[in-house]
């Protein structure tokens, strides 16, 4: 099971990486407002975030109008417990970076076993037969 998640988590750094590049050209060279591009890269993101996890972390046999939405499904609930995490940190009077290490955490993981268990279900890798 380390396998596909170590996968799922380097789909996520690249899903984050391919977002920031998308913000920062459309700041800096598109001189696109910030919220505009930074909402431009988190679909760039997410897209690409998609297709890794679909394609290579759990190698999925479903149909992308069923893993699609649920994919979607998946990462707004995953916005707002980081947010909700956040808050709770903060209102409880800790610092905001340490929720949100907490929230990345928390969010990884449950987004992960939501991955496997339900957005790509009818997937052919399973590292344990291997």
């Amino acid at each position: 099971m380390l396998g596909p998640f170590v996968r799922f988590a380097g789909a996520g750094a690249i899903g984050t990486a391919a977002h920031y590049a998308v913000l920062v050209l459309l700041v800096e060279i598109g001189s696109i407002h910030p919220a505009i591009a930074a909402a431009c890269g988190a679909t760039v993101g997410a897209t690409v975030n998609y297709l890794l996890n679909y394609r290579i972390t759990f190698r999925s046999t479903a149909r992308h109008t069923f893993a699609a939405p649920r994919f979607a499904l998946v990462a707004l609930v995953g916005m707002a417990l980081n947010a909700g995490v956040v808050l709770l940190f903060v209102r409880l009077g800790g610092h905001y970076l340490l929720g949100q290490v907490a929230a990345t955490l928390l969010v990884l993981m449950l987004g992960f076993l939501a991955s496997q268990f339900w957005v790509f279900s009818g997937s052919k890798n399973d590292d344990s037969k291997r």
